[in-house]
This record gives structure tokens, C-alpha cells and sequence, in this order.
């Protein structure tokens, strides 16, 4: 199955990022989604699992969960907004690695897109970057990837200098 992975849409979600995420069959929004518009409208595009972020309403909070713990394809996802990294995670953050054991681990917030394994405890950690148009980060990214059972596959990156998206 394509996933697609994104965060820090902040109420917006361009076309190109749109377009990009066309083939997925499943969408992973990790955070600061910015409003119960923009999640209706993915939830219309493609089927969703979201959790909300720092800037999220209290109609997104009481939507969307801090932290979700699913399945795609047998692979087990744990998907927080803030999360840190490896090596650097957030408080809190360490001990629920430990407790779910995921094959995926998924955060937002930092805007910046980091893709890396966790070596020490066995999965792939994924911050996607920012989908959207608002805050410091001077490009627009996105991830999807295929998961098959506990396998991933043909890993791509949306990437768009910021200053070059044009709204239509």
C-alpha cells in the first residue's frame, strides 16, 4: 500500500503537494493540520489518520488524537506531532517507543524533513517537514512510501523551494 506522510499543513495544503500525494492510498498527518476545513477536506481526498499539533484548535483536538498507534499492512505505526528524533527524542517520547514497539515512527513540528532508521530500537522514523505555506521553513516537503507487511519501498520526497510555490 502508498502512503503518504505530511505535517505542519497549517491550514493549506497546496496543489503540487496534492498532487503528489494522488497515488497514495492511505494518508498520515502528523500535526498542526490548522483547522476542521483543511482535515475535512483530506478526509474527502483520500482516507486519513491524523493527530492534531501545538497550533491546532480545541475542534481539531477533540477530532484527532496527540498520539495514534495504528496498523498499515501489518506494519505497526506510532505517529505523534512532537516527537524529537533519534538519539534526540522528546520527553516522554522514549519510554512509549519502548512501550509500542513501532515499525514506523512518524513526528512533525521541527518543519524540517528527516528520514532515518533507529537503529537501537529497530525502525524507520520519518519527519516529513512541512506540507504547508506558513512558518520558517524555506521548503515545502512531503514523503510516500510503499509498506508491504514490515517492508518499505520506493520512499519519495515532495520538495519545492517555498519562495518558488505560487498560489492559484
Amino acid at each position: 500500500m502508498k502512503i503518504g506522510i505530511l505535517s505542519d499543513t497549517h491550514g493549506e495544503l497546496p496543489l503540487p503537494v496534492r498532487r503528489f500525494l494522488e497515488p497514495c492510498a492511505h494518508l498520515c498527518h502528523a500535526g498542526d493540520i490548522g483547522g476542521l476545513p483543511l482535515l475535512d477536506e483530506l478526509s474527502a481526498f483520500k482516507p486519513i489518520t491524523a493527530v492534531f499539533g501545538n497550533i491546532d484548535d480545541w475542534a481539531v483536538r477533540r477530532t484527532c488524537p496527540q498520539t495514534a498507534v495504528f496498523s498499515i499492512e501489518n506494519c505497526k505505526v506510532l505517529m505523534t506531532h512532537i516527537g524529537g528524533y533519534p538519539g534526540r527524542y522528546a520527553p516522554g517520547i522514549s519510554s512509549l517507543l519502548e512501550q509500542e514497539k513501532p515499525d514506523l515512527f512518524i513526528a512533525g513540528h521541527s518543519h524540517i524533513l528527516k528520514i532515518m532508521p533507529d537503529t537501537k530500537r529497530g525502525f524507520l522514523y520519518i519527519n516529513p517537514g512541512a506540507a504547508g505555506c506558513k512558518g520558517f521553513h524555506s521548503r515545502i516537503t512531503a514523503v510516500r512510501l510503499d509498506v508491504e507487511g514490515k517492508k518499505f519501498s520506493n520512499l519519495e520526497v515532495f520538495d519545492l523551494e517555498r519562495s518558488a510555490y505560487v498560489r492559484s
